[in-house]
């Protein structure tokens, strides 16, 4: 199933929606189904991911609405948590010429960076040197602490496309503490939808790319993961508790620009189009 957080264009309170996007890009509307729920965190905390999943398969039939009527939102809003795995690819630490981390190296981005698979992107004016860093994006869909590779895998609700957008200058900046470079508005596109995880035999054997006006700039395949998706879960939950609607971004491939020689970084009227196999394109435009 591939859920979805929408609005409809002619909705002038632009309230946001829970949906089914079927295969043919209509979207089934689950808000009479989900009365109390107002976001998929609320959702998935109130009804944890099998919950939810369940009253998804009883409206499977309900009437479609066309996609050009609606707009896809981020499938998730407002986390209490976006967690961020640093050099987490195999070819990327190669690239830069670091020893792969023996542990998975954490970060974490706030939740107003959070913003919809196809939005346009503010270019930060305290910033010269913003760059692209796709990656396969994990939701959490149950509560979990202290978790093994086998529990973690039970707590995934779906997985999601995410582009961890970096200003360099300011990565490096502030006593090289990553947070402030990591977390600007917009910062944090992801999307288009949330696949279940019961679609995606193996997390770890996905494409993943990234275009910038139509160039390939990232190419690689989840293979390349250091640390793979359960094992960074696990990881995280020894140190704080996993909630429904938390994000795990895994890393980036080679290629982002900030590391590139010579570096290349965005400019306004740049659009950056970051894909993974099965999940879908977002597609966001500086401006």
């Amino acid at each position: 199933m591939r859920f979805v957080q929408f609005r409809f264009l002619k909705d002038t309170i632009k309230a946001t929606r829970i949906g089914l996007q079927k295969k043919s890009g209509g979207i089934v509307d689950l808000s009479d189904a989900l009365p109390n729920c107002h976001s998929m965190v609320d959702a998935l905390t109130k009804l944890g991911g099998n919950g939810l999943i369940e009253i998804a398969r009883k409206n499977l039939a309900n009437k479609e609405t066309s996609s050009s009527k609606c707009q896809l939102l981020a499938p998730i809003t407002s986390p209490d948590k976006i967690f961020c795995i640093g050099l987490n690819y195999k070819d990327t630490c190669k690239e830069l010429g670091f020893t792969p981390p023996e542990e998975p190296l954490v970060f974490s981005k706030f939740s107003s960076s959070i913003t919809g698979p196809f939005d346009n992107i503010d270019h930060p004016d305290i910033s010269k040197e913003v760059f692209w860093e796709a990656e396969l994006a994990v939701v959490i869909g149950k509560k979990g602490k202290n978790l093994d590779a086998t529990t973690a895998k039970d707590c995934v609700f779906g997985y999601t496309v995410a582009n961890d957008i970096t200003a360099l200058d300011w990565h490096k900046k502030n006593g090289g503490q990553w947070l402030l470079g990591k977390t600007m508005d917009g910062f944090c596109p992801i999307g288009p939808s949330i696949l279940t995880a019961d679609k995606i035999a193996d997390p770890h054997k996905l494409a993943i790319s990234c275009r910038v006006n139509g160039q390939i700039k990232q190419t690689s395949n989840t293979h390349q993961l250091i640390h793979g998706v359960y094992g960074c879960i696990a990881f995280l939950s020894k140190f704080c508790t996993l909630l429904p609607g938390d994000i795990v971004l895994t890393g980036t491939p080679p290629g982002c620009g900030g590391f590139t020689n010579p570096p290349q970084f965005l400019k306004k009227g740049d659009v950056v189009e970051c894909e993974v196999e099965q999940l879908g394109i977002i597609r966001n435009q500086i401006v």
